[in-house]
Formats: C-alpha cells, structure tokens, sequence
C-alpha cells in the first residue's frame, strides 16, 4: 500500500507503526494534532523533503471531526483556531458576532484501535487514554480491527464498562502481552 492518509494524535515515533510506514515512503499525508515529539525523526526527515504533507488539527478537533463522520453529521462549528494559520482555506462564518470555522467530517476506510477486553461479539472495553480516540475512530470507520488485550466470553464483560458495541467492530486480534 501506498499514498495512505494517516489520521493520528501522532506522527510516529522510533522506528515501528507509523514511523515504519514514513521510513517506507507509504504515507503521503498525516492528519494529526503532534507531529513533532521525541523520536518523531522520520516525519521530520520525510516532511524536510517535502515527502509528506501535512494538515495539522488540534487534538479536540480531530476527536469531533471523527466523531461527526461515525454520528453521520455533515460537521461542526467552532471558534477554535480563527485568526490562525489553521483557518487558512476553511469555510469561515460568521454566528452572533464572531467568527468560526466549519470543520468537515473526518471519515476512514479503516480504523486500527487498541483495545484492554473484547468478547465474541467485537464489544471493547479500553484502558486509560486508548478510550480518547479508539471509540469515535471505531464509527468513523468503514472497517475496524481491534487489538484487544484479553478474550473474555460472552457475558463477561460488565455491560455498563462496554465503550464500543461490537456492531462497530469488523476484526479483532488478541494480543497476549501487548506493549
């Protein structure tokens, strides 16, 4: 594969996920909120080239512009990033007095999320900050793979801790001992 459009909180870091892609010159553009951190050297090396483009989103925006493509609206309002270089091309408004931005949803052909427990049917129970984008990723998607910690049967899983119904899930991995 190649030419894939990444959407992240992150650009990769170290040499493996992303960064294994970047180094592999697969990704064409990242959308994400930090681009830069520690160990982030192939980004940076392939952005320098002008290898990668980038379309840089405050980590709110990125989390609600998924979750408007997995709820089916059309986008959203917001008054975060007018007067910046982030308003740059978007559509601008104008709502009682001031000035926002219309942020389009942001849809995928697959999400790849991280999950602590699924059962059977494909419902994830998520681990400290998995939870902030494993669930909007999971309805946004067309397709989900989840890499889940721990197998549990049906029923095993307290209904009130389920984040992602399994009607989200397409694919799950089990992974015993995942970083």
């Amino acid at each position: 594969m190649r030419d894939l459009t990444i959407v992240s909180n992150n650009a990769g870091t170290g040499d493996g996920g992303l960064a294994a892609l970047l180094r592999e010159r697969r990704i064409r553009k990242i959308i994400c909120s930090y681009p830069r951190s520690a160990g982030s050297r192939w980004f940076e090396q392939r952005y320098r080239e002008g290898a990668v483009e980038l379309e840089l989103v405050p980590q709110g925006t990125l989390s609600e512009r998924m979750r408007c493509a997995g709820a089916g609206l059309q986008g959203f309002l917001t008054i975060v990033g007018t007067g910046t270089e982030l308003a740059a091309g978007r559509q601008q408004l104008e709502l009682d007095g001031r000035t926002v931005l219309l942020e389009r949803p942001l849809p995928g052909d697959f999400a790849l999320i991280d999950a602590g427990a699924g059962d059977r049917w494909g419902n994830l129970t998520y681990r400290k900050t998995a939870r902030n984008f494993g669930p909007v990723m999971a309805t946004a998607a067309t397709i989900t793979v989840a890499q889940v910690r721990a197998y549990r049967e049906l029923g095993a899983l307290d209904p009130e801790s389920i984040v992602t119904p399994g009607i989200f899930v397409d694919r799950m991995l089990v992974v015993e001992h995942a970083p």
